[in-house]
């Protein structure tokens, strides 16, 4: 069953809460942007913690949307990790690799989602 990238992005921000992460960011970049609809980032507090919420995002979306795997980046290293489900895009970081890449900056004129409203 494919999800679209709401409900997507709904699995994976609980996941990342329920996870410890912080510092969730959700930002629509649909209108400047064919790469994606969403980039999600959060923040871990060691490559331990950042792979552990990478793994349980891929977990739960895999359970709910029919085995629906990503394609990753940097899990080995645990720094940043990145999760592609091609509308989604899932930025998961150690805290100095945020502040270096500081992808928020990147994309300034990319909306921020509040997320409730989805």
């Amino acid at each position: 069953m494919a999800l679209n990238p709401q409900a997507l992005l709904k699995i994976a921000m609980r996941v990342a809460e329920e996870k410890k992460a912080y510092d969730i960011t959700v930002l629509d970049i649909r209108k400047i942007s064919i790469l994606a609809d969403y980039f999600l980032i959060c923040t871990g507090r060691s490559p331990i913690h950042v792979k552990g919420v990478a793994r349980e995002i891929i977990e739960e979306i895999g359970k709910r949307a029919g085995g629906f795997q990503p394609r990753i980046e940097g899990f080995r290293e645990g720094r940043w990790v990145l999760l592609d489900y091609g509308d989604l895009v899932i930025h998961i970081f150690v805290e100095e690799e945020r502040q270096f890449y500081n992808l928020e900056r990147l994309w300034g004129d990319a909306g921020e989602v509040n997320v409730a409203q989805l």
